[in-house]
């Protein structure tokens, strides 16, 4: 490729900030990464923040470092991921007005729970799809509004959390589609932030600008970034964001084709052409995001999951030294199916709602540590039933398999319980990286080496096993 094909990603993670060098065939060529934790609010110590200047400095720390492990001459482009929700309010010279509130700050949870004196929450679920959760961005913008509506009213923009670091990197103010598609203010009917719903919280529309698609180009690295990040000047920027999006994108994954990302939460997301966002869904906890590409939704749902198995291993087979986890899985795969009457409830939505709790049921003086540990298996591949029937409802389509990413995605005996229970493959795909890969092919496609993001992807070799269900 004349222009080369590295893309240096930032990815911005609430315990770690990375930057990784990656190329078209999906191969890291650097990566460094520096921990990364909240801070107390300087106004209200009780509260929560994230300390931008010392995200970017720990950033251009590790971009640096990196950059001088690949060829400046074949950098493509630069792009920003981050997790969803969080931003701030800048002034028109771009001085940050407010630390940006974190997701993990408890201040927002009562505003969450009175949302109803500004919009019915069937109303704004209706109109946005995003579940209510309390770190959301309404919530934070209804926070400005009624302690600090001066900072709204000198603001020049909210900028969200990646937007912040693409603004650093080349002095451009711009949100892009799949940030806002967090946020609980946009309306998945047009691809835009709602003006009924902003309406009504009272926060200006225009205090966001133009929303920009996933690909664009937005700006240039400019010599304050080219000094402090080791990055040559001009270097293209693409705006890209919420690193859900491109997780799922990163995958390999095609429309109606469910992506199960497996860790202590599991996550089932589709990428759907249809959305449902009534009173069903917010009663099965369902999410609608914005796809990083126009037409598609991404359809959600998710539950505690290796946090339960993290348990079993903790409370049933503490006195294991090495290899727990294969001791694990060999015990419970010489267990029948059904488990000897064992059943694990663990209260999935409950725990959704901040009241864990569960039960397990059928015990005997003759049960085993592991017949438990399958039961709560088998349980969690029932969740996975539910949630792929929840998909399939809210999207309207029918799943023909479910791409398997993630820690829990090691585990054979659950892969093949999975398949099993779902009645469809299980294809487990070994690409540790989706969100950061995904994000790399908008930019490959952006800057001109390859005709769209999906021929980007088509070189990736995703080393796919496919698990066939069975009888179970």
């Amino acid at each position: 490729m004349p222009g080369g094909d590295i893309v240096i990603v930032f990815d911005c993670g609430a315990t770690n900030v990375r930057v990784i060098a990656i190329n078209s065939r999906g191969a890291i060529i650097a990566s460094e990464s520096l921990p990364n934790n909240t801070k107390p609010d300087p106004f209200f110590p009780s509260y929560r923040i994230w300390d931008v200047n010392e995200i970017w400095h720990k950033m251009c720390q590790a971009c640096k470092k990196v950059i001088n492990q690949v060829n400046r001459k074949n950098i493509i482009g630069i792009t920003a991921t981050t997790f969803g929700v969080d931003g701030t309010l800048f002034d028109k010279s771009g001085k940050m007005l407010y630390p940006v509130i974190s997701w993990q700050c408890e201040r927002t949870a009562p505003i969450m729970s009175n949302i109803g004196k500004y919009i019915p929450l069937s109303d704004l679920y209706k109109e946005c799809g995003v579940l209510p959760f309390t770190f959301n961005t309404i919530n934070k913008l209804i926070w400005f509004a009624e302690n600090k509506p001066e900072l709204i009213e000198k603001s020049h923009r909210f900028l969200f959390m990646p937007s912040i670091f693409t603004f650093l990197l080349t002095g451009e103010m711009v949100n892009d589609t799949t940030m806002a598609g967090t946020s609980m203010i946009t309306s998945l009917s047009t691809r835009k932030l709602s003006k009924s719903i902003l309406n009504k919280i009272g926060f200006p529309e225009d205090k966001f600008g133009e929303i920009a698609e996933t690909g664009t180009i937005i700006g240039k690295v400019n010599q304050f970034a080219s000094s402090a990040t080791d990055i040559p000047q001009g270097i293209p920027v693409v705006a890209t964001g919420h690193d859900t999006q491109f997780a799922i994108f990163g995958s390999g994954a095609e429309k109606n084709q469910p992506v199960l990302s497996s860790g202590t939460w599991e996550i089932l997301m589709v990428r759907s052409e249809g959305y449902k966002s009534g009173k069903e869904q917010l009663a099965m906890s369902i999410t609608t995001e914005l796809d990083s590409q126009p037409g598609l939704y991404n359809i959600g749902n998710q539950w505690i999951a290796s946090g339960v198995l993290e348990w079993a291993r903790r409370n049933l087979y503490g006195d294991v030294k090495e290899d727990v986890y294969e001791v694990m899985i060999s015990g419970a795969e010489k267990v029948p199916s059904g488990s000897k009457g064992v059943k694990v409830v663990p209260k999935f939505y409950e725990e959704l709602k901040g009241k864990p709790g569960g039960q397990i049921l059928g015990l005997t003086m003759e049960t085993t540590r592991d017949e438990i540990y399958r039961a709560i298996l088998e349980a969690l591949s029932e969740r996975l039933v539910e949630g792929k029937t929840a998909l399939e409802k809210a999207g309207g389509f029918k799943t023909e398999s479910i791409l398997c990413v993630g820690g829990g995605s090691k585990n054979r005996l659950w892969n093949k319980l999975r398949a099993s229970y779902s009645g469809v493959p299980v294809k487990v795909i070994d690409q540790k990286e989706t969100t950061v890969l995904g994000a790399s092919l908008f930019v490959q496609s952006a800057c001109g080496n390859a005709s769209s993001p999906e021929e980007a992807r088509s070189v990736i070799d995703y080393k796919t096993e496919i698990i066939k269900p069975i009888s179970h």
